[in-house]
């Protein structure tokens, strides 16, 4: 949906309306549609269906934008989202850049935002962003530095190089990447910080070659992390040093096949293959999304959402005050979360993540079974602890 330019950001709120209007705005088109795009509306619209299509009698409505990977665009969706359609929730914003767009214009309009596709913890962190309305549900960028390359560095890759997707999301994990590796006694020797969007990557793993890393860091996501991944195989760099994927999706591994990035590690914030609960709403899903797997981002969309609808439940109303009182410091354990709660101080949900090895071709038992779980990383310990968060919303 293109929106046309909107006013001058007023306070609003939906409630009163005659149905529920849910807001996607997400990569429908561009380097994250694949592990995210339509497949996130399809789980939107499950999770709606799922609770049974209304809401304190009113009934339940999706509206989804493309916002292009664009965070001006996406800023004018969340405008209409809220002025036109009268959404109530804003949910998705994969690439974080659109995340920190959005939470400006739902902080001002006092509309509720999950995230669960941005990674960038200045989501949650950064007292410029963060704000009574915001939420930021799934992982971030800490979590996943201090899952992988946490783990690499003490398995002894004490020599990193990194290539980073040039805006917010790359930019943060660049600085929790390299913290996490000094950490534990490794050093980043280099860093190519490279555009959204690249597909040749080959210059940059020239450099990459010629510093002699022991590990050579990918802080980038989607089709950025195919494309490099494909040409480390094609020069032939796994034969000399590993390869962090901070940030992989099934999605990812299918489009190249699992062999291209077989043996890597990385961490994930849930799984379709994890547990009898979890399989069962991916087969739903697969009927519903071309026979694919959900990816655990759309995973997340599905969690987040049908959580916001419990808490409108247990709130009575959709007035964003009122529901953000019920999601505070909700525990959550559903298909998709375990162990989780939302964190009052910043509205960061806490739950296990999960470090995981991608399996050959050869282990893989059914299509999309990717991952090998590793071992599980309670939510205490895999997000940042609350004496060195920045904001503080009670």
């Amino acid at each position: 949906m293109l929106a046309p330019m909107a006013g001058p950001i007023q306070p609003a709120q939906a409630a009163g309306n005659d149905q529920v209007v849910i807001a996607n705005v997400g990569d429908e088109s561009g380097v994250y549609s694949g592990l995210d795009g339509m497949g996130a509306v399809v789980a939107d619209q499950m999770a709606i269906d799922d609770f049974g299509g209304k809401v304190l009698g009113k009934p339940i409505k999706l509206v989804h934008y493309d916002h292009r990977n664009d965070a001006g665009l996406a800023n004018q969706e969340t405008n209409e989202a809220i002025d036109r359609d009268h959404a109530t929730l804003l949910v998705d914003y994969t690439n974080s850049a659109t995340a920190l767009s959005g939470e400006n214009v739902a902080k001002a309009k006092h509309i509720v935002q999950i995230v669960t596709g941005g990674g960038t913890d200045a989501i949650t962190n950064n007292p410029k962003y963060c704000n009574k309305y915001s939420f930021h549900y799934g992982y971030d960028v800490y979590a996943l530095a201090h899952g992988t390359a946490a783990t690499l560095t003490k398995e002894g890759g004490k020599k990193w190089y990194t290539v980073t997707a040039n805006y917010a999301f790359g930019q943060a994990l660049y600085d929790d990447v390299k913290a996490a590796v000094e950490a534990n006694g490794g050093q980043v020797v280099g860093n190519d910080f490279v555009p959204l969007g690249t597909s040749d990557f080959s210059s940059f793993l020239l450099k990459a070659q010629g510093a002699k890393p022991d590990v050579l860091g990918l802080d980038n996501a989607g089709n950025d992390t195919v494309n490099a991944m494909k040409q480390i195989n094609e020069f032939g760099l796994k034969k000399t040093m590993k390869v962090g994927v901070m940030l992989l999706f099934e999605s990812d591994v299918h489009a190249l096949g699992p062999d291209y990035w077989a043996g890597s590690t990385v961490t994930i914030g849930g799984y379709w293959d994890l547990d009898a609960k979890s399989r069962a709403f991916a087969e739903r899903f697969a009927k519903k999304y071309h026979g694919n797997m959900p990816t655990w981002s759309e995973f997340a969309n599905y969690s987040a959402v049908f959580q916001y609808l419990e808490a409108v439940k247990r709130a009575g109303t959709a007035d964003s005050d009122a529901v953000v009182k019920q999601l505070e410091g909700h525990k959550i354990n559903d298909a998709f979360v375990h162990n989780g709660y939302i964190r009052p101080q910043d509205h960061l949900l806490i739950h296990d993540m999960y470090l995981a090895e991608v399996l050959p071709a050869s282990q893989v038992k059914q299509p999309w079974a990717y991952f090998k779980i590793i071992k599980t990383i309670p939510g205490e310990q895999a997000f940042r602890p609350l004496s060195e968060v920045k904001c503080n919303l009670q």
